[in-house]
């Protein structure tokens, strides 16, 4: 088994600083670290248990349908009015899935969907015997 000491989510957006000014700013996800020159310097942002690093560039989004991102907030209904406040594109309203979670999407400037939930209560995904 591979021993895995750290991870992180690795995105390559079509324009560098609008992303970067998304997620920092849209979001509000805290900077980790930042590295190399100014003007094409990565950044890697907290992502709860994880990490995002934005850096270098590419000719064309990534594919929305095979890589998302899913973010769990304690609380959907506030995340909304937050990210509308800052202008976030919502592709979905908050609403109770039939599997239970409370979600929201959103997407990205390059289009990448992201999936804000919240885990109810009640839920499977909070029971702890």
């Amino acid at each position: 088994m591979v021993h895995v000491l750290g991870s992180r989510v690795l995105l390559h957006p079509t324009d560098l600083e609008r992303s970067r000014a998304f997620y920092r700013d849209v979001l509000g996800l805290a900077i980790y670290r930042e590295f190399g020159p100014y003007e094409q310097r990565g950044t890697v942002f907290f992502l709860g248990g994880g990490f995002l690093e934005l850096s270098g560039g590419s000719g064309h989004p990534p594919d929305p349908e095979a890589v998302q991102l899913w973010l769990q907030v304690p609380d959907v209904a506030a995340a909304h009015a937050e990210l509308v406040e800052r202008g976030a594109t919502v592709l979905t309203a908050p609403r109770r899935e039939p599997w239970g979670l409370v979600e929201m999407w959103i997407t990205d400037p390059d289009g990448l969907r992201i999936c804000v939930v919240e885990v109810p209560e009640e839920h499977p995904l909070r029971y702890r015997p």
